[in-house]
Protein backbone atom coordinates (compact mmCIF):
# COMPACT_ATOMS: atom_id res chain seq x y z
CA UNK A 1 0.00 0.00 0.00
CA UNK A 2 1.41 3.30 -1.11
CA UNK A 3 1.63 6.75 0.91
CA UNK A 4 -1.57 9.04 1.54
CA UNK A 5 -0.71 11.15 -0.70
CA UNK A 6 0.16 8.56 -2.82
CA UNK A 7 -3.59 6.99 -2.69
CA UNK A 8 -5.06 10.77 -3.49
CA UNK A 9 -2.72 10.61 -6.28
CA UNK A 10 -4.24 7.41 -7.54
CA UNK A 11 -7.95 8.46 -6.98
CA UNK A 12 -7.98 11.67 -8.86
CA UNK A 13 -6.32 10.62 -11.42
CA UNK A 14 -9.03 7.26 -11.59
CA UNK A 15 -11.48 10.34 -11.90
CA UNK A 16 -9.75 12.30 -14.55
CA UNK A 17 -9.49 9.13 -16.73
CA UNK A 18 -13.17 8.08 -16.23
CA UNK A 19 -14.62 11.92 -17.13
CA UNK A 20 -15.23 12.23 -20.27
CA UNK A 21 -14.15 16.02 -21.39
CA UNK A 22 -16.32 18.21 -22.84
CA UNK A 23 -17.70 22.18 -22.06
CA UNK A 24 -20.00 20.62 -19.73
CA UNK A 25 -16.77 18.74 -17.52
CA UNK A 26 -13.66 21.07 -18.63
CA UNK A 27 -14.33 23.39 -14.94
CA UNK A 28 -14.23 19.64 -12.82
CA UNK A 29 -10.96 18.25 -15.11
CA UNK A 30 -9.35 21.33 -14.95
CA UNK A 31 -9.80 21.46 -10.73
CA UNK A 32 -8.84 17.52 -10.54
CA UNK A 33 -5.68 18.40 -13.16
CA UNK A 34 -4.72 21.26 -10.63
CA UNK A 35 -5.06 18.92 -7.64
CA UNK A 36 -3.18 16.51 -8.58
CA UNK A 37 0.06 18.89 -9.63
CA UNK A 38 -0.09 20.21 -5.96
CA UNK A 39 -0.15 16.57 -4.88
CA UNK A 40 2.97 15.31 -7.00
CA UNK A 41 4.88 18.77 -5.55
CA UNK A 42 4.15 17.95 -2.18
CA UNK A 43 4.96 14.40 -2.44
CA UNK A 44 8.34 15.00 -4.01
CA UNK A 45 9.05 17.53 -1.53
CA UNK A 46 8.48 14.39 1.51
CA UNK A 47 10.35 12.23 -0.55
CA UNK A 48 13.01 14.96 -0.85
CA UNK A 49 13.23 15.59 2.97
CA UNK A 50 13.51 11.80 4.11
CA UNK A 51 16.46 11.14 2.04
CA UNK A 52 13.90 8.66 -0.26
CA UNK A 53 15.26 10.52 -3.68
CA UNK A 54 17.14 6.94 -4.30
CA UNK A 55 20.30 7.39 -5.91
CA UNK A 56 21.26 9.98 -8.12
CA UNK A 57 24.16 9.21 -10.78
CA UNK A 58 26.93 12.03 -10.65
CA UNK A 59 27.70 13.19 -13.92
CA UNK A 60 30.50 16.09 -13.74
CA UNK A 61 29.59 18.23 -16.51
CA UNK A 62 32.14 18.73 -19.34
CA UNK A 63 32.63 20.61 -23.03
CA UNK A 64 30.34 23.21 -24.00
CA UNK A 65 27.00 21.54 -23.59
CA UNK A 66 25.34 18.40 -22.78
CA UNK A 67 23.54 15.80 -24.74
CA UNK A 68 21.56 13.35 -22.97
CA UNK A 69 20.46 9.81 -25.37
CA UNK A 70 17.38 8.44 -24.22
CA UNK A 71 15.84 5.44 -25.23
CA UNK A 72 14.26 1.79 -24.74
CA UNK A 73 16.76 -0.36 -23.49
CA UNK A 74 18.98 -2.32 -26.41
CA UNK A 75 18.25 0.47 -28.94
CA UNK A 76 22.07 0.93 -29.81
CA UNK A 77 22.93 4.07 -27.73
CA UNK A 78 26.07 2.48 -26.61
CA UNK A 79 27.00 2.01 -30.66
CA UNK A 80 26.03 5.64 -30.72
CA UNK A 81 28.15 6.90 -28.49
CA UNK A 82 30.78 5.32 -29.50
CA UNK A 83 30.89 6.57 -33.09
CA UNK A 84 30.07 10.14 -31.96
CA UNK A 85 32.49 10.72 -29.61
CA UNK A 86 36.02 9.41 -27.92
CA UNK A 87 33.83 7.33 -25.42
CA UNK A 88 34.38 3.23 -25.08
CA UNK A 89 30.62 1.96 -24.08
CA UNK A 90 30.03 -1.47 -23.70
CA UNK A 91 27.73 -2.65 -26.53
CA UNK A 92 25.60 -5.73 -25.97
CA UNK A 93 22.46 -6.65 -27.69
CA UNK A 94 20.65 -7.73 -24.90
CA UNK A 95 18.54 -5.21 -22.10
CA UNK A 96 20.21 -3.25 -19.53
CA UNK A 97 23.67 -3.44 -20.56
CA UNK A 98 24.60 0.09 -19.95
CA UNK A 99 24.29 0.14 -16.04
CA UNK A 100 25.62 3.75 -15.37
CA UNK A 101 26.18 6.91 -17.04
CA UNK A 102 28.83 6.93 -19.80
CA UNK A 103 30.18 10.18 -20.91
CA UNK A 104 32.27 11.11 -24.26
CA UNK A 105 33.17 14.17 -25.85
CA UNK A 106 31.96 15.01 -29.41
CA UNK A 107 34.32 17.42 -30.96
CA UNK A 108 32.28 19.43 -33.78
CA UNK A 109 33.38 22.80 -35.41
CA UNK A 110 35.41 23.26 -32.51
CA UNK A 111 32.48 22.91 -30.35
CA UNK A 112 33.42 19.91 -27.35
CA UNK A 113 29.69 18.18 -26.63
CA UNK A 114 29.45 15.85 -23.99
CA UNK A 115 27.52 13.01 -24.93
CA UNK A 116 25.91 10.69 -22.01
CA UNK A 117 25.03 7.18 -22.81
CA UNK A 118 21.94 6.42 -20.46
CA UNK A 119 20.23 2.68 -19.07
CA UNK A 120 17.23 2.55 -21.18
CA UNK A 121 14.01 4.09 -20.11
CA UNK A 122 11.37 1.73 -19.59
CA UNK A 123 7.27 2.60 -18.96
CA UNK A 124 6.86 3.84 -15.06
CA UNK A 125 10.78 5.44 -14.80
CA UNK A 126 9.13 8.51 -13.76
CA UNK A 127 7.77 6.09 -10.81
CA UNK A 128 11.15 4.76 -9.82
CA UNK A 129 10.78 1.62 -12.15
CA UNK A 130 14.53 0.57 -13.66
CA UNK A 131 16.46 3.16 -11.81
CA UNK A 132 14.00 5.68 -13.88
CA UNK A 133 14.60 8.54 -11.09
CA UNK A 134 18.35 8.33 -11.35
CA UNK A 135 18.53 8.51 -15.22
CA UNK A 136 15.59 11.14 -15.53
CA UNK A 137 17.64 13.38 -12.93
CA UNK A 138 20.50 13.44 -15.73
CA UNK A 139 18.38 13.81 -18.35
CA UNK A 140 16.77 17.20 -16.48
CA UNK A 141 20.42 19.01 -16.71
CA UNK A 142 21.20 18.11 -19.63
CA UNK A 143 21.01 20.83 -22.82
CA UNK A 144 19.30 18.62 -25.50
CA UNK A 145 17.83 15.26 -25.50
CA UNK A 146 18.29 12.69 -28.24
CA UNK A 147 15.94 10.24 -28.74
CA UNK A 148 17.05 7.16 -29.86
CA UNK A 149 14.78 4.74 -31.34
CA UNK A 150 14.62 1.32 -33.25
CA UNK A 151 12.20 1.37 -36.60
CA UNK A 152 10.34 -1.65 -35.17
CA UNK A 153 9.47 -0.10 -31.90
CA UNK A 154 8.67 4.13 -32.16
CA UNK A 155 6.27 4.52 -29.14
CA UNK A 156 7.60 7.86 -28.44
CA UNK A 157 4.81 8.89 -26.29
CA UNK A 158 5.96 6.31 -23.84
CA UNK A 159 9.07 8.49 -23.11
CA UNK A 160 8.01 11.10 -23.79
CA UNK A 161 5.23 10.94 -21.10
CA UNK A 162 8.13 9.88 -18.72
CA UNK A 163 9.68 12.95 -19.22
CA UNK A 164 6.51 15.01 -18.45
CA UNK A 165 5.81 12.91 -15.73
CA UNK A 166 9.25 14.37 -14.14
CA UNK A 167 8.14 17.97 -14.84
CA UNK A 168 9.92 18.29 -18.11
CA UNK A 169 8.52 20.23 -21.15
CA UNK A 170 10.00 19.12 -24.77
CA UNK A 171 10.46 21.93 -27.24
CA UNK A 172 8.18 24.61 -25.33
CA UNK A 173 8.40 27.70 -24.09
CA UNK A 174 7.49 28.82 -20.68
CA UNK A 175 3.90 29.93 -20.72
CA UNK A 176 3.14 33.80 -20.56
CA UNK A 177 1.87 33.99 -17.19
CA UNK A 178 3.23 35.80 -13.92
CA UNK A 179 1.33 35.48 -11.09
CA UNK A 180 1.70 37.76 -7.74
CA UNK A 181 0.19 37.54 -4.78
CA UNK A 182 -1.41 40.09 -2.76
CA UNK A 183 -2.87 40.88 0.73
CA UNK A 184 -6.57 41.18 -0.39
CA UNK A 185 -9.26 41.65 -3.24
CA UNK A 186 -9.37 37.77 -4.27
CA UNK A 187 -7.79 36.62 -7.19
CA UNK A 188 -8.22 38.74 -10.33
CA UNK A 189 -7.22 37.54 -14.04
CA UNK A 190 -6.25 39.63 -16.22
CA UNK A 191 -5.69 39.31 -20.14
CA UNK A 192 -4.03 40.70 -23.10
CA UNK A 193 -4.88 37.85 -25.76
CA UNK A 194 -8.64 36.48 -25.74
CA UNK A 195 -8.71 32.66 -23.91
CA UNK A 196 -10.10 30.76 -25.90
CA UNK A 197 -9.21 27.30 -24.27
CA UNK A 198 -10.16 28.14 -21.11
CA UNK A 199 -12.31 31.12 -19.35
CA UNK A 200 -11.64 33.16 -16.51
CA UNK A 201 -13.68 31.72 -14.34
CA UNK A 202 -11.99 28.24 -14.59
CA UNK A 203 -8.10 29.69 -14.59
CA UNK A 204 -9.48 31.75 -10.85
CA UNK A 205 -10.98 27.83 -9.95
CA UNK A 206 -7.00 26.71 -10.86
CA UNK A 207 -5.25 29.24 -9.13
CA UNK A 208 -7.40 28.95 -6.22
CA UNK A 209 -6.90 25.13 -6.15
CA UNK A 210 -2.74 26.30 -5.37
CA UNK A 211 -3.62 27.78 -2.42
CA UNK A 212 -4.25 31.68 -3.45
CA UNK A 213 -6.56 33.72 -1.77
CA UNK A 214 -5.54 36.84 -3.15
CA UNK A 215 -3.39 37.54 -5.93
CA UNK A 216 -3.09 39.59 -9.39
CA UNK A 217 -3.04 37.13 -12.42
CA UNK A 218 -1.14 38.21 -15.72
CA UNK A 219 -2.05 36.04 -18.75
CA UNK A 220 -0.35 37.01 -22.09
CA UNK A 221 -0.97 34.38 -24.31
CA UNK A 222 -3.72 31.85 -24.91
CA UNK A 223 -2.96 29.09 -22.86
CA UNK A 224 -4.63 25.86 -21.56
CA UNK A 225 -5.43 24.26 -18.46
CA UNK A 226 -2.42 22.51 -18.17
CA UNK A 227 0.09 25.57 -19.10
CA UNK A 228 -1.25 27.55 -16.31
CA UNK A 229 -0.73 24.45 -14.10
CA UNK A 230 2.73 24.49 -15.14
CA UNK A 231 3.11 28.77 -14.37
CA UNK A 232 1.72 28.09 -11.29
CA UNK A 233 4.10 24.89 -9.88
CA UNK A 234 6.89 27.00 -10.83
CA UNK A 235 9.63 23.91 -11.48
CA UNK A 236 9.22 23.36 -14.91
CA UNK A 237 12.13 22.35 -17.45
CA UNK A 238 11.80 23.54 -20.80
CA UNK A 239 14.26 21.07 -22.76
CA UNK A 240 15.12 20.92 -26.85
CA UNK A 241 14.45 17.28 -27.53
CA UNK A 242 15.62 15.60 -31.15
CA UNK A 243 15.06 12.51 -32.47
CA UNK A 244 17.23 9.84 -34.60
CA UNK A 245 15.84 5.78 -35.88
CA UNK A 246 18.64 3.55 -35.39
CA UNK A 247 19.36 0.59 -37.42
CA UNK A 248 17.64 2.00 -40.31
CA UNK A 249 19.76 -0.84 -42.53
CA UNK A 250 17.21 -3.51 -40.77
CA UNK A 251 14.48 -1.60 -42.17
CA UNK A 252 12.83 -1.69 -45.93
CA UNK A 253 12.42 1.57 -47.62
CA UNK A 254 8.71 1.20 -47.40
CA UNK A 255 8.33 1.06 -43.90
CA UNK A 256 10.86 3.96 -43.48
CA UNK A 257 9.17 6.09 -45.65
CA UNK A 258 6.05 5.38 -43.06
CA UNK A 259 7.77 6.08 -40.15
CA UNK A 260 9.10 9.66 -41.80
CA UNK A 261 5.67 10.50 -42.48
CA UNK A 262 4.13 9.09 -39.08
CA UNK A 263 6.65 10.99 -36.95
CA UNK A 264 7.26 14.18 -39.57
CA UNK A 265 6.63 16.65 -36.93
CA UNK A 266 9.58 15.36 -35.15
CA UNK A 267 11.51 15.43 -38.16
CA UNK A 268 13.48 11.96 -37.63
CA UNK A 269 16.64 11.65 -38.42
CA UNK A 270 17.64 8.07 -39.86
CA UNK A 271 21.38 6.38 -39.04
CA UNK A 272 22.32 2.77 -38.64
CA UNK A 273 25.02 3.73 -35.88
CA UNK A 274 26.97 0.43 -36.34
CA UNK A 275 27.61 1.41 -40.46
CA UNK A 276 28.15 4.77 -39.61
CA UNK A 277 25.61 5.88 -41.95
CA UNK A 278 23.61 9.42 -41.08
CA UNK A 279 26.10 9.95 -38.36
CA UNK A 280 27.16 13.27 -39.67
CA UNK A 281 23.75 14.99 -40.46
CA UNK A 282 23.03 14.05 -36.69
CA UNK A 283 26.22 15.44 -35.54
CA UNK A 284 24.89 19.18 -37.21
CA UNK A 285 21.46 18.59 -35.88
CA UNK A 286 22.65 18.19 -32.95
CA UNK A 287 24.99 21.39 -33.04
CA UNK A 288 22.23 23.51 -34.21
CA UNK A 289 19.80 22.40 -31.87
CA UNK A 290 22.46 23.32 -28.75
CA UNK A 291 22.17 26.69 -29.97
CA UNK A 292 26.00 27.12 -30.12
CA UNK A 293 27.51 29.37 -32.49
CA UNK A 294 31.55 29.90 -33.53
CA UNK A 295 33.23 33.48 -33.20
CA UNK A 296 36.57 33.58 -34.80
CA UNK A 297 38.58 36.04 -32.33
CA UNK A 298 41.30 37.98 -34.23
CA UNK A 299 43.68 40.29 -32.82
CA UNK A 300 44.65 43.83 -33.85
CA UNK A 301 46.59 44.22 -36.82
CA UNK A 302 46.97 40.44 -37.24
CA UNK A 303 44.60 37.39 -39.30
CA UNK A 304 42.05 35.74 -37.49
CA UNK A 305 42.59 32.83 -35.95
CA UNK A 306 40.09 30.51 -38.63
CA UNK A 307 41.27 27.26 -36.85
CA UNK A 308 39.83 27.29 -33.09
CA UNK A 309 36.91 29.30 -32.66
CA UNK A 310 35.55 30.25 -29.20
CA UNK A 311 32.44 28.55 -28.70
CA UNK A 312 29.53 30.59 -27.32
CA UNK A 313 25.96 30.73 -26.81
CA UNK A 314 23.42 31.94 -29.90
CA UNK A 315 22.56 35.31 -28.97
CA UNK A 316 25.86 35.93 -27.16
CA UNK A 317 26.96 39.61 -26.90
CA UNK A 318 30.29 41.35 -27.38
CA UNK A 319 30.16 41.51 -23.42
CA UNK A 320 29.27 38.28 -22.95
CA UNK A 321 32.19 37.24 -24.93
CA UNK A 322 34.39 39.19 -22.93
CA UNK A 323 33.26 37.99 -19.84
CA UNK A 324 34.45 34.35 -20.96
CA UNK A 325 37.71 35.43 -21.91
CA UNK A 326 38.73 37.30 -18.48
CA UNK A 327 36.76 39.99 -16.41
CA UNK A 328 39.53 42.64 -17.34
CA UNK A 329 38.40 42.83 -21.39
CA UNK A 330 34.80 43.97 -20.18
CA UNK A 331 36.67 46.34 -17.04
CA UNK A 332 38.93 47.80 -20.18
CA UNK A 333 36.65 47.52 -23.14
CA UNK A 334 37.28 50.57 -25.67
CA UNK A 335 34.93 48.91 -28.46
CA UNK A 336 35.13 46.05 -30.82
CA UNK A 337 35.31 45.12 -34.76
CA UNK A 338 32.98 42.97 -36.03
CA UNK A 339 33.27 40.91 -39.92
CA UNK A 340 30.38 38.89 -40.75
CA UNK A 341 26.49 38.16 -40.49
CA UNK A 342 25.99 40.17 -37.58
CA UNK A 343 27.61 43.42 -39.13
CA UNK A 344 26.18 45.68 -41.52
CA UNK A 345 29.26 46.37 -42.97
CA UNK A 346 32.73 44.22 -42.84
CA UNK A 347 34.74 45.70 -40.07
CA UNK A 348 32.35 47.25 -38.34
CA UNK A 349 32.80 48.88 -34.91
CA UNK A 350 30.34 47.79 -32.00
CA UNK A 351 29.73 47.85 -28.69
CA UNK A 352 29.41 45.60 -25.25
CA UNK A 353 25.51 45.02 -26.32
CA UNK A 354 26.44 44.21 -29.91
CA UNK A 355 24.97 40.62 -30.70
CA UNK A 356 27.33 38.05 -32.65
CA UNK A 357 26.22 35.55 -34.94
CA UNK A 358 28.13 32.30 -36.10
CA UNK A 359 31.06 32.68 -37.98
CA UNK A 360 31.63 35.77 -37.28
CA UNK A 361 35.00 37.35 -36.87
CA UNK A 362 35.77 39.70 -33.80
CA UNK A 363 38.37 41.82 -32.86
CA UNK A 364 38.63 43.60 -29.21
CA UNK A 365 39.75 46.53 -28.83
CA UNK A 366 41.32 46.73 -25.04
CA UNK A 367 42.54 49.98 -22.85
CA UNK A 368 46.00 49.64 -22.48
CA UNK A 369 47.42 49.85 -18.66
CA UNK A 370 47.68 53.34 -17.71
CA UNK A 371 45.32 54.68 -20.01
Amino acid sequence: MGSPIEEQIKEVQAEIDKTQVNKHTEYHVGKLKAKIARLKIEQEKRRSASGGGGRVYGVKKSGNATVALVGFPSVGKSTLLNKLTDADSEVGAYDFTTLDVVPGIMDYKGAKIQILDLPGLIRDAAKGKGRGREVLSVVRAADLILFIMDPYDTNLHVLINELEGTGMRLNARPPDVVITRREQGGIEIKTTVPLTKMDEELAKEVVAEYGYISADVVIREDVTVDQLIDALTGNRIYSKAILTINKMDTADKEHLKHLKKELRQWHPIFISASKEQGLDELKESIFTHIDLIRVFLKKQGREADLKEPLIVRKESTVGEVCDSLHRVFRQNFRYAVVWGESAKFPGQMVGLDHVLKDGDVLSLIIKRTGE
